[in-house]
């Protein structure tokens, strides 16, 4: 079949989800609290800090983490109008006043952020019973080749940053990130994350906590830290140290519990408690001893594998351990900031500048975040019209999906009896989600999820 190609006077826009995501940071005051920055003597810009933070957030929701993509919607009035902008920055200001801005606005986005999680997002999902899962890890990025301000020999053995990031519930929503020196050490300043952390956790549930962490951050402070908050309990992997392999099979095979999955695999659970200052913490432990590989072939010497969890859970021992293994889902959480939204190479050569982009990253996550959520939820009770067009239920939409979905929604900008309106495709199988996403973030938001 052979296309005619022609041209229209029809205003057509290609990304409809811009709409979405300034719905929703209407609702924010992040525009309203940044504009009121003051930056020395200087009289207030033509294009407020306000506008830069926003065009930033809505390039990031479109997975365009770089400055230069600006360009390309600085004629598009359905990017300004949508957003609520008065003038969208070229690339020259953006940049700019990114790296005059620095860490002003950090405490503001991270706040912001966190109201508007509450303001949106429907329940929480417990990882177990009424706990709701609190996931903290470092993800080093991979900025190898290049001479950022910053980048260094990170653990996994490439140049790049070491930042944090903690995520809130099954549906893993980014409450706190923090960007960080390559070579920086995953526990160093970790006790002041873990209490700003644990502030904006509350600014969104008042829920019981369950921290997750993994053997880097086995440090006294924290278990002290975690042990004066209120509703939070902790599993966190023990760094073995010096201890030995033999000691742990024997003290296994003293007090835990053996099973046998196949020939030559023998596998102990159980738990101990151990000393650190002169305090007794519960340690959970899964010992495992291998006499015959996988493939039937007996070993010359068994192969011992150890992991062991400080917690302050009572639940029986395998229970523990298999709530730590969900907090390996995080490592997918990563995957979406650095792959989807394509974050993993940060796009200034200043160090602060990278921060306070990830820091506005962490907004344009939690906004594609909540647009996947809301859009799955009680799908099946929905009208056939407003129903997402999958064939399998989801608990959890992956933010690609989400932008190939909703904000690369193609619709016609239309204005008619002096308002300004989208329309869709009658059979676009996303027009009735889209538009039930709109309508909640203009006005139906719910409280905050208890």
């Amino acid at each position: 079949m052979k296309f005619h190609i022609s041209e229209t006077d029809e205003i057509l826009v290609s990304h409809s989800g811009i709409a979405l995501v300034g719905a929703m940071l209407q609702g924010t005051q992040i525009r309203k609290r940044a504009s009121a920055i003051r930056l020395g003597d200087r009289k207030r810009p033509e294009v407020s800090h306000g506008d830069v933070l926003t065009a930033m957030i809505g390039l990031l929701c479109l997975g365009k983490p770089d400055f230069e993509a600006v360009e390309a919607f600085r004629e598009d009035e359905f990017f300004r109008h949508a957003l609520g902008l008065k003038k969208i920055p070229s690339e020259g200001t953006l940049r700019q006043r990114l790296d005059e801005l620095e860490h002003r606005c950090d405490a503001i986005l991270r706040e912001e952020s966190a109201a508007m999680v509450a303001r949106h997002a429907p329940k929480l999902t417990p990882c177990y019973e009424d706990w709701v899962a609190l996931d903290i890890d470092p993800s080093p990025f991979n900025n190898s080749g290049t001479k950022k301000e910053g980048v260094s020999w990170t653990y996994l053995k490439f140049d790049g940053y070491n930042p944090w990031f903690a995520y809130l519930g099954n549906e893993g929503y980014l409450v706190h990130c923090q960007l960080r020196e390559g070579s920086k050490h995953c526990q160093d300043g970790m006790p002041q994350f873990l209490d700003e952390t644990m502030a904006y956790v509350r600014q969104i549930t008042s829920a019981r906590l369950l921290v997750r962490m993994d053997a880097g951050h086995d440090d006294l402070e924290n278990l002290r830290r975690l042990k004066k908050k209120p509703q939070v309990d902790w599993i966190i992997k023990r760094n073995l140290r010096q201890e030995s392999e033999a000691g742990w099979l024997e003290e296994a095979q003293c007090r835990g519990d053996c099973e046998e999955p196949r020939e030559g695999k023998e596998v102990w659970t159980g738990e101990t408690w151990k000393e650190r200052e002169g305090k007794l913490y519960r340690v959970v432990f899964e010992v495992i001893e291998r006499t015959v590989n996988a493939e039937g072939q007996r070993l010359l010497l068994p192969e011992i594998e150890i992991a062991t969890f400080w917690t302050s859970l009572k639940l029986p021992a395998k229970q523990v351990i298999e709530l730590y293994h969900q907090h390996g889902t995080s490592e997918q959480f990563h995957s979406e900031i650095k792959s989807d939204m394509d974050l993993e190479r940060l796009p200034s050569g200043k160090f602060a500048t990278n921060a306070l982009v990830l820091s506005l990253g962490q907004v344009a996550y939690n906004v594609l975040r909540l647009c996947g959520q809301i859009s799955v939820q009680q799908n099946g009770r929905l009208p056939a019209e407003k129903r997402m067009p999958l064939r399998k239920p989801v608990a959890r939409r992956r933010l690609r999906s989400v932008i190939q979905d909703l904000m690369y929604l193609a619709a016609r900008w239309t204005y008619h009896s002096h308002r300004w309106g989208l329309s869709f495709w009658r059979n676009n199988p996303w027009h009735g989600i889209w538009q039930r996403l709109y309508e909640r973030f203009l006005g139906r938001a719910r409280p905050a999820p208890s």
